[in-house]
């Protein structure tokens, strides 16, 4: 994701003010553990930037829409993402005295220039709404292990005993029996 850089104005320094900022940013793919999703448009987000006193809370929403595959049958799935945008910059500088309820990576300090770059922000609330496993559906039935059919489109031709033969590794659990 391209940096979202963010001007604040001397008055944001003023306790208790507050400004909002809005636009949108490009973001061609996003990494997500073994899957990528890909944006069919840019990033839609919106935060207020307000002066607590020791420092600046950015808070607001970032929206998109993401594609990645389904995890068992591989199709394109895509999701309408909408997430909580959360962020603390303290001012003043790394001389800052750090809030005692703030652990170190849980703040950012306001640079000399009073610009902040809230890309950081955006992807961080869009990867949390993203899901572990993405799927197609619920139900998907994923692949034959020995074809590669697409199972929700019907079953495949493969032989029922294929798939219990000897080479298959959980051929030994069929006669598994469990009594209590």
């Amino acid at each position: 994701m391209e940096a979202v850089k963010i001007h604040l104005p001397q008055e944001l320094f003023e306790s208790a003010e507050m400004r909002p900022y809005e636009g949108t940013v490009a973001c061609d793919r996003l990494e997500a553990g073994p899957d990528t999703y890909t944006f069919e448009g840019p990033v839609a987000w919106s935060v207020e930037v307000t002066n607590t006193g020791d420092g600046l809370l950015v808070m607001g929403r970032a929206q998109a829409q993401a594609t990645t595959q389904c995890a068992r049958c591989l199709e394109d799935v895509s999701y309408d993402l909408s997430g909580d945008i959360e962020g603390y910059y303290l001012v003043g500088g790394e001389e800052a005295e750090t809030p005692e309820d703030l652990e170190d990576d849980e703040f950012e300090y306001v640079p000399d220039n009073h610009v902040i770059d809230i890309a950081p922000l955006i992807e961080q609330a869009l990867l949390l709404e993203l899901p572990l496993v993405p799927l197609c559906d619920d139900d998907c039935k994923g692949l034959c292990p020995h074809c590669g059919k697409n199972l929700n489109e019907g079953p495949c031709d493969c032989d029922e005993k294929a798939s219990s033969t000897d080479d298959n590794p959980f051929a030994a659990l069929k006669n598994l029996h469990f009594d209590d």
